[in-house]
């Protein structure tokens, strides 16, 4: 089994979060358009209304729109963000061992798509910051951070989307649970390949987890927490496409239009702006 591929802990001057609780200042174009920002939202009061966030490089958003879904490990992207050997981690990593998957097996990480629980995530942050990091490919470190684009959803929607699941292995006579879990939906508490990471799997306690979570919104938990949804997300439930700039912005707009996609689209700067090292 390939140990597990971590990255090394780093202490990191917390800037002010870039929540939705707050919304930049713009400044208006050459041409006089009307500045884009993120609304401004008092923080979520219920589990289900906490936004989940996927990273991606840009170029691979059209052929996300052409599936008409995000997937889990089994497609290489035109863009691949994870070095082979934190892939080769995902895919030996159970979940739980009461999870199932299609071929009557434990479910590992890789079965899940993956979102972040922070838009300052620690692999989200190495990238900005062009960190090396072993869970990331050359590639990826290779690019600036205003050339990828953040997928946002909510846990409501990932939940919804494991129903999904769990619906679809029950007509396909496919258990995914052996006593109760959602085998859709995990959450961890750590980075998904850590050593001491815990995942909860049914949904009481993926709610408790989250709560914890929560409690302290840049905490290295919640930093490296993960929402993991089993196989396929579907992008209808992507609400918001976070972007670095008004270049990017256009030509994500255009991407979409040429799928028949209306998703909004917002400039948010501190979301691609990395936090600074400290000396220990």
């Amino acid at each position: 089994m390939t140990e597990p591929v971590t990255a090394p802990v780093k202490r990191v001057a917390r800037v002010k979060p870039a929540s939705l609780r707050e919304a930049p200042t713009a400044k208006p174009t050459s041409r006089g358009a009307a500045p884009v920002t993120l609304k401004v939202e008092a923080a979520p009061t219920k589990v289900a209304e906490l936004r989940i966030y996927h990273v991606t490089h840009v170029d691979n958003l059209a052929s996300i729109l052409k599936a008409g879904q995000l997937f889990a490990d089994y497609a290489k992207p035109p863009v691949n963000v994870s070095s082979a050997g934190v892939r080769d981690a995902r895919r030996t990593k159970t979940v739980d061992e009461r999870v199932l998957s299609e071929d009557i097996g434990p479910r590992v990480v890789a079965d899940y798509v993956p979102f972040y629980l922070s838009p300052n995530a620690h692999v989200w942050n190495s990238i900005r910051a062009g960190h090396d990091d072993p869970r990331l490919t050359l590639e990826a470190l290779g690019y600036a951070a205003s050339e990828f684009v953040l997928l946002v959803s909510t846990v409501k929607h990932a939940f919804e989307a494991a129903t999904a699941q769990a619906a679809a292995a029950a007509d396909a006579e496919v258990t995914d649970a052996a006593d109760g879990s959602l085998g859709g939906f995990a959450v961890s508490d750590g980075d998904a390949v850590g050593l001491l990471t815990s995942f909860a799997t049914d949904k009481a306690e993926a709610e408790r987890m989250l709560k914890r979570l929560r409690a302290d919104d840049e905490s290295d938990a919640i930093l490296g927490a993960e929402v993991l949804v089993a196989d396929t997300f579907p992008f209808e439930q992507i609400s918001l496409i976070g972007v670095a700039n008004d270049k990017v912005r256009e030509t994500v707009r255009g991407i979409l239009a040429s799928a028949g996609h209306k998703t909004k689209v917002a400039v948010y700067p501190p979301w691609f702006q990395a936090t600074e090292d400290i000396a220990e």
